[in-house]
């Protein structure tokens, strides 16, 4: 029986999960992920998780922040002025809203905070600082 290492493509379904086990991510109704392992295509902990594994293996993976999305990085929040914010824009904290970076590139940010004068605006994945688990099952090696 084929086992993955290093370099295959594979196909698998999974459950991610936070700590207190609310899901944030599942391929339950839809089709499986497919992708190349050790290519950085997922999260490392993900990743170093699945060489040796066959189809149809399932195993349960706990992933710490350091290899998931890493720690929240305080330099990718920032106050900007809220009067440079057009009065037809959520301001709600949680509210996600869409940006460009200097070089044109979409940006995903979260409002955090909000006064009279500033918006904080967090441009950290969602899942950043958290603790991971992940229930994979593979489906095929290719």
């Amino acid at each position: 029986m084929a086992v993955i290492k290093d370099g295959d493509t594979v196909s698998i379904h999974y459950t991610g999960t936070l700590l207190d086990g609310s899901v944030f991510d599942s391929s339950d109704g839809r089709d499986p992920l497919e992708f190349q392992v050790g290519s950085g295509q997922i999260i490392t902990g993900l990743d170093e998780a699945l060489p040796g594994m066959a189809v149809g293996d399932t195993k349960k993976v706990q992933i710490p922040v350091e290899k998931a999305y890493g720690p929240i990085n305080p330099e990718m929040q920032q106050a900007v002025p809220r009067e440079g914010i057009p009065p037809e824009i959520p301001l709600d904290i949680g509210t996600q809203l869409h940006m460009q970076s200097p070089s044109g590139q979409p940006m995903p940010v979260t409002v955090i905070a909000v006064d009279e004068a500033t918006v904080t605006l967090d441009a950290n994945h969602a899942l950043a600082g958290k603790d991971l688990t992940f229930d994979i099952e593979i489906v095929s090696i290719g």
